[in-house]
């Protein structure tokens, strides 16, 4: 039950309301460009039922006021970068891909211009760095990066600040070409965001995002990868480290529709909280094979290390095939305690608790930011995950 901009307006009336309703296939997931054709939700909806609704400021539900401004910057672009600030009506705009729920539908509806940054081909790293409105404030926010045929790119989009912010991203690749993203959310502990991302990855291109999740109060992502043409090559991996009273939200869609296409998916949260404070990760991962995806290769992976008592992690693989065609196909998921075993080891060989239990952290999610080739990105992060273990004691 898929709604598509130029939908006959009798048509759109019909649907008003159903964008939330429960659906049996993730191939009838709804979406629209129209926030008033997604019911309001009220938690109980499999697509809502794990985020705290009291706590997004009125996103959910038409209250938010949009009253402020989240700042797109991008560094000096070198050679083989155009940024551009387009209005929404421009036909670009879209063919990432459609929101799949209200907040981002309102989004959508709520930005007055979107930022377009075509790379045709970037020897250097271009980093983007989104800003929020500020405390107390709202805002809603659109980028799309795009990718010529046969280039290559390396970008970094860094989210700062404080305020509530509703954005769309869209990540269209050019067939052949060749994308590294790092998504980072390092906000201040007040700030809401709930974004959507938006990937096409068109014939034989490739796709290499890696997802870090260190700051805010509440953050929820909502990545949905579809292919254009056979041969295109995703990989999503990501982490996040939930503090006391934080909520991290990971929701993923990969939809394969084309034959000869691949995809990976993994995802790690680290949480600790404090009595009466919990935190808290969710990770959905959707995978869907449809019947023309014949020869499809894919696998998701999610993995939680709770390190406290008041922490609570919910995770979610889901793995749809229409056809038995297939290369291969596999998803798993594990939440554990921290391993006394570990901690034993390196505490019989003269190593204090808490350093012990530093390390241990540290090599759970050294398997993700290895993937991280800018060196001076990855320190940084390394350094933001201590100051967070230094902080909470871990």
């Amino acid at each position: 039950m898929t709604e598509v901009a130029g939908l006959a307006p009798e048509l759109e009336g019909a649907k008003k309301g159903q964008g939330e309703s429960p659906i049996a296939s993730a191939s009838e997931r709804f979406t629209s460009y129209d926030v008033e054709a997604f019911e309001v939700p009220g938690g109980r909806e499999e697509n809502w039922r794990f985020t705290p609704l009291r706590r997004l400021r009125g996103l959910h539900d038409g209250t938010a006021a949009f009253d402020g401004t989240a700042t797109i910057a991008v560094s000096e672009a070198a050679s083989g970068v155009r940024v551009e600030t387009v209005a929404t009506d421009d036909p670009r705009i879209g063919q990432g891909g459609v929101p799949a729920d209200r907040v981002a539908a309102a989004a959508w509806s709520a930005s007055k211009d979107a930022t377009v940054v075509t790379l045709d081909g970037a020897p250097e790293p271009v980093t983007i760095t989104v800003t929020g409105p500020g405390e107390g404030a709202t805002a809603a926010g659109h980028l799309q990066l795009r990718t010529a045929p046969h280039a290559a790119a390396t970008v970094v989009v860094e989210y700062r600040g404080s305020g509530a912010l509703a954005d769309n991203v869209e990540v269209v690749l050019g067939d052949g070409s060749r994308l590294t993203l790092v998504v980072t959310t390092e906000w201040a502990d007040d700030a809401v965001h709930v974004g959507a991302q938006h990937i096409s990855v068109g014939r034989d291109a490739t796709l290499r995002a890696t997802a870090v999740a260190l700051g805010g109060d509440l953050v929820r992502i909502s990545p949905t990868v579809n292919y254009r043409g056979p041969g295109g090559d995703a990989e999503l991996a990501g982490l996040g480290f939930a503090d006391a009273g934080q909520h991290l939200e990971q929701r993923l869609l990969v939809d394969h529709s084309v034959p000869n296409c691949t995809s990976n998916v993994l995802y790690k949260n680290a949480l600790q909280s404090a009595k009466g404070a919990t935190a808290h990760t969710v990770w959905i991962g959707d995978v869907l094979i449809r019947a023309a995806a014949e020869n499809t290769q894919t696998f998701e992976l999610n993995r939680n290390l709770v390190l406290t008592e008041h922490a609570r992690a919910d995770s979610v693989p889901n793995l749809e095939i229409e056809t038995g065609e297939i290369a291969g196909a596999g998803h798993a998921s594990a939440t554990g305690r921290f391993d006394d075993e570990q901690l034993f080891y390196l505490q019989s060989r003269g190593i204090p608790e808490d350093v012990a239990r530093r390390l241990v952290v540290r090599g759970f999610f050294g398997e993700i930011l290895s993937r991280i080739t800018l060196p001076e990105l990855r320190e940084r992060l390394e350094a933001a995950i201590e100051a967070e273990l230094a902080v909470t004691g871990a």
